[in-house]
């Protein structure tokens, strides 16, 4: 029996409840270890998460370096991806400077009254603006030297499992799937950021000749590749669900909408609802086809304010980390409890050693403000 992992994006605390989902199904699946399927898939922070798997390194250590603050295992920092794109900035403000001298001496020499000069002119400064606020370089160099104090090997072909990771191409739109024949000649790290390059917070990132971006809104090729690659059955993480909260954090105390977050929860929601409906669009044809089981694990959308958190804040990363983990197993518990169920008609059996978790899943209230509210983007 072949498994295949395949994980979507969700910026870092998508990861962490990727990570926390994970632990859970090895406790809970006899025989189930994360770092020893047949294949991982992964787009965006999914990829990241994907690629330490697929080098060998257990997701309960991972799981363990999450919850204590002094663990540095996997000591990642808001500077590794709150980065300014300096040489971006540079070329919009050179471009955006000429375009304006331009634009004024094109309108000292022939007002706009009834023409569209001004119009051009406008134009102009629209295509001077940047490609990206943000850059994942800090980011790379940060995987990279993960990578080499963990033993995770840095090449498609040194690892451990088979890894694909999936981008887009900026200039042709079409999907690649990097660490497939003929492009697995760059480095594992390159290749994650390459997924993580979300329009517009970050710069498309530059491989050879070519620019690649986040796949967005297109996770659902995961089954596709997991599917041609012959897996049987199709493990899928999905933290990309719509938030449907009754409150939300926000940095000025707590909203009624998704609106008082701002505009980036609001490009945010966007693209949840989009990877939302395109999983479960995907899942539907999928059962229809019966070409293999696919056991899907996702949040419920009224917890969907956990990930809303600033993910450098300790309590904000334990609430996913233990919620993820909790939910996981609850439903484990009840795919089990179903003779028809896709996971017991696949032949897993529950682990006899599991050590049983409290009944209820949801993870305590947060304080009346929350904690802190900046910045947490949680998108791919």
């Amino acid at each position: 029996m072949r498994i295949a992992l395949c994980l979507t994006g969700g910026g870092p605390t998508g990861a962490m409840f990727q990570i926390g989902a994970l632990a859970a199904l090895e406790d809970a699946i006899e025989g189930l270890v994360a770092h020893e399927l047949d294949l991982y898939v992964g787009t965006s922070s999914g990829a990241s998460v994907a690629a330490t798997l697929a080098g060998g390194r257990p997701v309960q250590r991972v799981y363990r370096a999450f919850l204590d603050p002094a663990d540095v295992y996997f000591s990642l920092e808001r500077k590794h991806l709150m980065r300014v794109d300096l040489a971006e900035w540079r070329r919009t403000l050179v471009t955006a400077w000429g375009a304006l001298r331009q634009a004024m001496a094109s309108l000292w020499a022939q007002p706009p009254i009834a023409t569209g000069a001004l119009r051009e002119e406008l134009e102009r400064l629209e295509d001077s603006m940047p490609a990206g606020f943000l850059t994942l370089d800090a980011y790379e160099r940060f995987l990279e030297d993960f990578f080499v104090r963990r033993g995770v090997p840095n090449n498609f072909h040194g690892m451990p499992r088979p890894l694909i990771v999936l981008a887009h191409d900026l200039d042709s739109g079409a999907e690649v799937q990097f660490g497939a024949p003929g492009w697995d000649s760059i480095t594992v790290t390159r290749a994650c950021i390459a997924s993580s390059a979300l329009p517009p917070f970050f710069s498309p990132v530059r491989i050879g000749e070519r620019h690649y971006i986040d796949p967005g809104a297109a996770p659902v090729s995961h089954f596709r590749v997991a599917l041609d690659r012959g897996a049987d059955v199709i493990i899928a993480i999905n933290p990309m669900v719509p938030v449907s909260a009754a409150t939300v954090p926000t940095g000025h105390g707590r909203g009624s909408s998704v609106r008082d977050k701002g505009l980036l929860w609001v490009s945010n929601q966007s693209l949840r609802i989009g990877v939302h409906h395109a999983v479960h669009a995907a899942l539907a044809l999928h059962r229809v086809a019966e070409q293999a089981t696919l056991l899907l694990v996702e949040p419920e959308p009224e917890q969907g304010q956990l990930f809303m958190y600033n993910p450098s804040s300790y309590e904000s990363r334990r609430r996913v980390l233990e919620y993820a983990y909790r939910s996981t197993r609850a439903l484990v518990d009840e795919w089990f409890a179903d003779p028809d169920s896709a996971l017991v008609r696949a032949g897993f059996r529950p682990n006899p050693s599991a050590e049983p978790v409290a009944p209820s899943v949801r993870p305590p209230a947060p304080p009346a403000d929350g904690p802190p509210a900046a910045f947490s983007w949680g998108g791919p």
